[in-house]
C-alpha cells in the first residue's frame, strides 16, 4: 500500500470533499481517501492505493473537480 498526501486550496464544504473524492476515486489503484476540510483555506487529503500515484495524476484529478493541489508530499 502506498499513502500519498496533499494539500489542496479552495474547497469549502462537503460538496468540495465530494467532488475531490470521486475524481481522485476513479484513479487505478486508489482504494481510500480521507479528506480534513479546512473551509476557505487549505485542506489536507490523504489518498491510500496499492500503486504510487504521480504527482501529476494526482494534480489532473483534483482539477478536473475545480480545485489546485498546493504541495505534494509523497
Amino acid at each position: 500500500m502506498s499513502t500519498t498526501t496533499v494539500s489542496v486550496s479552495g474547497m469549502t464544504c462537503g460538496h468540495c470533499v465530494s467532488s475531490v473524492s470521486e475524481e481522485l476515486e476513479s484513479l487505478a489503484g486508489v482504494e481510500a481517501v480521507d479528506v480534513d476540510l479546512n473551509a476557505g483555506g487549505i485542506s489536507t487529503v490523504t489518498i491510500t492505493s496499492t500503486e504510487e500515484l504521480s504527482p501529476s495524476e494526482i494534480g489532473e484529478a483534483v482539477a478536473e473537480a475545480g480545485y489546485l493541489v498546493i504541495a505534494n508530499e509523497a
